[in-house]
């Protein structure tokens, strides 16, 4: 076969085993084996004598963060949510929402009745694009949601001044962005709240939960009753048996705490991260440069970002290779000859068959609502240009030795060197 593209027949470029994710660490089995005998297997269970996992790990992600408070939560999309309603957004309120992002984003302003309007983004980052933002906002809006997307860190010192100015909340989703760093200090800690999630594909992981982080006092106490039915962590002295979790009646909530055994796992995951994320800066920055030469360029990040993190790889194909296959095309080639799945972006969420309000009677409040919430009436060029011409895959590839990069690149060069072979 010669060089012919694995897709059509011919060898692969790489057989090896590449890393899986997640990879738990020395602590893991050790420390769910604890909770397991505890007696406590979440925070609403009975006190036994010593700190829950909940309240160890929110102490030690604060700490890593840099940030005052933590608040453990289920899930990511329930930290948006929370956070979201910790700064008093509600019903009918406009929240601007990236329109390249996992669907969450905008689905979490929906979950609490508001309308998510859709920007676009900047076309080297692929985070939010701070004009887009300021253009979006009306009297209605009462916050601005920002996405540190993939491996970039949005532009915070532009967004930040946006919000003071029109003295409105900013939440930043750090899904993609545990440790990453802007001027010196942790993401996360530039707006009102910072909100993270624990999902399973995560760079910090326990299968799934989430955080919000704040150094204010107040939203820290509205998300601790938001997230667990309106009670809050009681600051007495407890005994065995009593309950941790106080009734103060302050805010009605609901229940998005995390378990003790997922916090557990993140006490663990947490001590692994760094030494990680140092792997993969040093991968993708070889990637870098050797697929620059193939005529691709690889996603950019804010000047200020001072400690870059990888969630996923995200490399924009040459001009011309697009002129004769598709985006998706030659991700079937390039996953074909490496052995594991490339994507695309994110769908846009102007176009996200995951993002249909009208599928669920829930928000079907008034048919002026419904129009407020129908994602096709923005418009995204900028995002849909991405989505047609980025390839990514997952921070765990570049995990894998050196010479693996090698292989990717190799890939890269035989499918681009070959696209005439799979042209339609």
């Amino acid at each position: 076969m010669g060089n012919s593209l694995a897709i059509l027949g011919g060898a692969q470029v790489s057989n090896r085993q590449w890393p899986r994710w997640p990879q738990p660490g020395p602590r893991a089995l050790k420390n769910l084996e604890d909770v397991l005998n505890s007696g406590r297997w979440t925070l609403s269970c009975a006190y036994q004598g010593r700190p829950s996992y909940e309240q160890r790990f929110a102490a030690a992600f604060a700490e890593y963060c840099g940030a005052e408070y933590c608040v453990p939560t289920s899930t990511g999309s329930a930290s948006l949510a929370i956070a979201l309603e910790a700064c008093d957004v509600g019903a009918f309120d406009e929240v601007v929402v990236p329109g390249l992002s996992w669907v969450a984003s905008a689905s979490a302003v929906l979950g609490i009745n508001a309308v998510p309007v859709l920007v676009d983004v900047d076309p080297a980052t692929y985070c939010v694009d701070p004009g887009a933002v300021a253009s979006a906002i009306t009297g209605r809006t009462r916050a601005i949601t920002i996405v540190h997307a993939y491996s970039a860190v949005a532009d915070l010192a532009a967004l930040t001044a946006v919000a003071r100015q029109h003295g409105i909340p900013l939440i930043e989703d750090c899904a993609h962005a545990h440790g990453a760093t802007y001027q010196g200090r942790a993401v996360g800690t530039f707006g009102d709240a910072g909100a993270f999630s624990m999902q399973g594909s995560k760079l910090l992981t326990s299968g799934e939960g989430g955080a919000i982080i704040t150094n204010d006092p107040e939203v820290a106490d509205r998300a601790g009753h938001l997230g667990s039915d309106g009670r809050m962590r009681s600051r007495s002295q407890l005994s065995v048996g009593g309950m941790e979790l106080l009734e103060t009646g302050r805010i009605m909530g609901s229940n998005s705490c995390l378990s003790e055994f997922h916090a557990a796992l993140l006490l663990d995951q947490l001590d692994l991260v760094d030494e990680m994320h140092k792997r993969r800066r040093e991968s993708s920055a070889y990637l870098d440069q050797q697929l620059a030469e193939l005529g691709c360029v690889g996603q950019a990040t804010t000047e200020g970002t001072t400690g870059r993190t990888y969630y996923r790889y995200a490399v924009k194909l040459p001009e011309a290779a697009l002129e004769v296959a598709s985006v998706a095309t030659i991700i079937e080639a390039l996953s074909a000859e490496l052995g594991f799945r490339l994507l695309e972006t994110y769908r846009p969420l102007n176009d996200n068959v995951l993002y249909r309000p009208t599928t669920r009677r829930r928000f079907s409040i008034s048919p002026d609502y419904l129009e407020q919430v129908n994602p096709q009436r923005f418009d995204l060029p900028v995002t849909t240009s991405i989505n047609d011409s980025v390839v990514t895959f997952g921070h765990e590839i570049l995990l894998a030795p050196p010479e693996a990069m090698e292989e990717i690149v190799s890939a890269f060069n035989k499918v681009l060197s070959n696209i005439g072979d799979i042209a339609g």
